[in-house]
């Protein structure tokens, strides 16, 4: 059973689906879906699209440089059948699956990191504008603690009379 790449979405296209296109040099482009069909003949690029595997790698939304993928890259040297390298394959495998999920969840983390933060800011402003939704205003005049802190500014004497010479 061979699986393929979409041309446009890279997802894996599986035997008896998606759609083959061959153009006039011969050349194959299978696609998964409709979709992606659709978005080829409307010679749209895969890097601009923002739902395409082209465009989550170049903009570092995925992991790109990472060398459990280089295991994943299609291979059609047939080898002789050898039952130990067979067994410490299947071993090798179950490795790299761990390696990459822990990768992937660094990655991760890495990626959000800066997002909790934001949204922490976020919400911490949208509360001191709106406390007086949460809290009614008399009990926040009996508490101190749920007010904001009054600020005092000191006006220099130079001010002071310029603004009453306005006045």
């Amino acid at each position: 059973m061979r699986l393929e790449k979409c041309w446009f979405c890279s997802s894996t296209v599986y035997p008896g689906h998606g759609i083959q296109f061959v153009r006039n040099d011969a050349k194959i482009f299978r696609f998964c879906r409709s979709k992606c069909h659709k978005n080829f003949k409307m010679k749209r690029n895969p890097r601009k699209v923002k739902w395409t595997k082209a465009y989550r790698r170049l903009h570092g939304k995925d992991m790109t440089q990472d060398s459990t993928f280089e295991f994943e890259r299609k291979r059609n040297r047939p080898e002789r059948y050898d039952r130990n390298l067979a067994e410490n394959t299947l071993k090798a495998i179950k490795k790299i699956v761990k390696v990459r999920s822990e990768r992937e969840a660094r990655h991760h983390t890495r990626r959000m990191k800066g997002k909790r933060a934001k949204e922490q800011k976020e919400a911490t402003k949208e509360l001191e504008q709106s406390i007086h939704m949460v809290k009614a205003p008399s009990s926040l005049r009996k508490e101190a603690s749920l007010t904001l802190p009054k600020i005092k500014v000191k006006v220099s004497q130079q001010q002071s009379e310029e603004n009453r010479m306005e006045e």
